[in-house]
């Protein structure tokens, strides 16, 4: 269960900070449309300059679908059961039968998340293979030599990122707390 309540912490930081964080980090920056998304994987092969600051069209919706499986885990962990000894909080609220349902989605999708990053580590090894495009060091360090002529992004003080995440906290405590 506290991994559940700290997945939701990190959930709410994420789409808070997906609106008000850093412009690699807000979703307006790198949600493109479907199309945009399979023309960029229909250039995989090509091996081109990176000069994608952030997630690329392709990564920016593998970023919503694997926000919204661990949403998904999240909301159905908060209803679930597992008949011996542990219940979600909102478990009794849905009742038995909802409770049994939603355990039972809780455990497909944790298998779909399992998928979706496997799909995404493949995606890594894929860029680093074919494209000889680094994707990892960026990811850890925050940090990427970019072409000539391609403006660095704007960034958040690192500050802000602690309200917010201060903030989501203190919010799923006083949600665990009033339940």
């Amino acid at each position: 269960m506290l991994s559940g309540y700290s997945m939701m912490a990190l959930l709410l930081f994420r789409a808070a900070w997906g609106c008000v964080g850093s412009d690699t980090a807000r979703f307006a920056r790198f949600v493109h449309s479907p199309v945009a998304a399979f023309e960029h994987l229909g250039r995989l092969h090509r091996r081109e300059p990176d000069t994608e600051i952030g997630h690329n069209a392709a990564g920016g919706w593998m970023v919503l679908v694997m926000l919204l499986l661990l949403a998904v885990q999240v909301g159905t962990g908060l209803c679930a059961n597992d008949d011996i000894m542990t219940e979600g909080p909102l478990s009794n609220n849905v009742g038995k039968e909802w409770s049994d349902w939603l355990t039972h989605v809780h455990a497909v999708n944790f298998l779909l998340l399992k998928i979706a990053v496997g799909l995404h580590l493949v995606a890594i090894a894929v860029y680093a293979v074919l494209k000889r495009q680094d994707l990892v060091r960026p990811m850890v360090t925050g940090c990427k030599r970019m072409p000539v002529g391609v403006m660095a992004p704007r960034l958040t003080k690192p500050v802000w990122g602690l309200v917010v995440f201060a903030a989501a906290v203190v919010a799923v405590v006083v949600f665990v707390n009033v339940l």
